[in-house]
């Protein structure tokens, strides 16, 4: 376990989120927020303008989101240390997640210790999957293939998401910064790909997976 400061960039969309977690990680003798970001975009311009030891990434957030954020991040720089907190608790994002790169995945109903357990060795290169995911992990490595969702990209995940969350292709085309007829060619793909016709089953899809609330 490292002594030295770790210096930790926080992403999450919820002012009140951030600045609990900034108080608890600053009530450490080994732990310095040095930046807050309020979503995916942002969080990416400043893991490069500040170079933290460890980002922490919600999943859920405006724009793109943390999984998208964190696999930019990661295209650029390999080393990018990221730990994924959030509220969903389920094999998906899990496997997601760590495909993606990230190092640690914990839950936002952690006790304060595993947050700060989980900082300080994601700081040190190592992967940590809190306590409460072990479950998930185990099912994810069991049952990957009766997921539907592995045959997504990336990109497509996003944007299943984003339909099943009923944007529309222009929404999400301002989002992610493509073009409508980009959005709609992925769009296409993924409701051959599911074998969904219609965005009402995307959306009941993603429910099913607890992916998103109902």
């Amino acid at each position: 376990m490292t002594t030295n400061n770790i210096n930790v960039l926080l992403a999450d969309d919820h002012e009140v989120v951030r600045a609990g977690y900034c108080r608890l990680l600053e009530a450490t003798s080994d732990i310095t927020v040095i930046a807050e970001a309020e979503n995916g975009e942002s969080a990416c311009r400043l893991y490069f303008e500040h170079q933290p030891d460890v980002l922490i990434m919600d999943i859920s957030m405006p724009g793109i989101d943390g999984i998208e954020a964190s696999r930019k991040i990661l295209l650029k720089d390999k080393n990018a240390k990221i730990l994924i907190f959030s509220v969903y608790e389920n094999e998906v994002y899990l496997t997601r997640a760590l495909d993606t790169g990230v190092l640690g995945y914990i839950s936002k109903r952690s006790a304060s210790q595993v947050m700060m357990d989980a900082v300080r060795t994601v700081s040190n290169g190592e992967v940590y999957v809190g306590q409460e995911m072990m479950p998930h992990l185990v099912k994810a490595r069991s049952s990957t293939d009766n997921d539907p969702l592995t045959q997504l990209t990336p990109r497509e995940f996003e944007i299943f998401l984003l339909l099943a969350d009923s944007k529309s292709v222009n929404h999400i085309s301002e989002l992610l910064n493509l073009s409508p007829k980009t959005v709609g060619h992925h769009c296409t793909r993924i409701k051959s790909k599911l074998g969904i016709s219609d965005i009402a089953g995307l959306t009941r899809l993603a429910i099913r997976l607890d992916l998103m609330a109902p």
